[in-house]
């Protein structure tokens, strides 16, 4: 059953040695493998991110894929402290304080990599 395995995400950038040195130097992943059309990272466990060259990127502005951690202000301020945006939301129905919001069943953030991808944060409650 594909449940028992881990998946992996794959997002489109148009500028894909932006979105490898966005990923590696200021989000902090490590680079597995790299070829001149896609780019890959090691995450938790064995989940990996891989960033496909795309010639006309991303239309969808909803999350993409999120991560799952136990400090939500830990990383937050990481990520900070490296340069990448946070971004801030006052919508219906989702409003952000400081970058964070409350979710209902997780506190949640979210940036946006080169390629206009969002990116999730969650802490589960």
């Amino acid at each position: 059953m594909l449940g028992d395995y881990p998946i992996d995400v794959v997002l489109l950038a148009t500028d894909l040695d932006a979105s490898r040195d966005f990923y590696r130097d200021k989000v902090g992943l490590e680079v597995l493998n790299e070829s001149p059309n896609a780019v890959s990272f090691k995450c938790g466990g064995a989940a990996h991110l891989a960033i496909s060259k795309s010639s006309v990127g991303t239309a969808d502005e909803q999350t993409q894929a999120a991560w799952r951690v136990s400090d939500l202000d830990a990383e937050l301020a990481v990520l900070r402290s490296r340069g990448v945006e946070i971004q801030d939301y006052d919508l219906p129905g989702l409003k952000t304080m400081d970058g964070i919001a409350d979710i209902g069943f997780a506190r949640m953030a979210w940036f946006l990599d080169p390629g206009k991808n969002c990116l999730g944060i969650m802490q589960l409650k």
